[in-house]
């Protein structure tokens, strides 16, 4: 599930890989249009050829970072059948903690600045999360799937978000290990 680097192929597309690398490590606010379009190898000229602003850059950037975690799940649906659910967590509280801020999950590392976005950021979060949520779901059986897929996600946004944020390895362990035991007890 890991995210190749776009080097070659559509402008667009490697602007939009750029943007969330950059958007990750540096947040919104962090991250400049000159910054962003040398990540994809091109200009800021190009950058806004195909983007009217950072905050529209920004807007594709989550809708795609998003995308690809619902096609992460999906995957393991697919390998796993009804038993994914453990091997997903596993995975994201073990493997995925390893990775750079530049290709961590894209559901914490964007969930705070979309909170401070305009509208229809928000609104592309939102959808994006409803696509997630209902893929989620549909690994729970019960009235209540839609509530523990939320729980689940809930978890393990929290998780990472602490995880990263701590410089001792024993406590974002602890940490890791504890989301684990109350993820899959969901």
């Amino acid at each position: 599930m890991a995210r190749p680097r776009k080097d070659e192929g559509d402008a667009r597309a490697r602007l939009v890989d750029a943007a969330g690398r950059g958007f990750r490590t540096g947040g919104f606010g962090g991250a400049g249009v000159d910054a962003l379009a040398k990540g994809a190898g091109l200009t800021s000229g190009a950058f806004y050829a195909h983007f009217d602003s950072k905050a529209d850059a920004f807007r594709l950037a989550v809708a795609d970072g998003l995308a690809f975690l619902r096609g992460g799940v999906s995957q393991f649906q697919e390998r796993y059948g009804s038993g994914w659910r453990d091997p997903f967590i596993d995975f994201y509280l073990g493997e995925r903690m390893e990775v750079g801020l530049d290709e961590a999950c894209a559901l914490p590392s964007f969930s705070s600045d979309v909170a401070r976005s305009d509208a229809a950021t928000r609104a592309v979060y939102q959808a994006e999360l409803e696509r997630l949520v209902d893929l989620v779901s549909h690994g729970f059986r019960g009235a209540h799937a839609r509530q523990r897929a939320l729980a689940l996600l809930a978890i393990l946004t929290g998780a990472a978000d602490l995880a990263r944020a701590v410089k001792d390895d024993g406590i974002r362990r602890d940490i890791l290990a504890a989301a684990k035991v109350a993820a899959k007890a969901i």
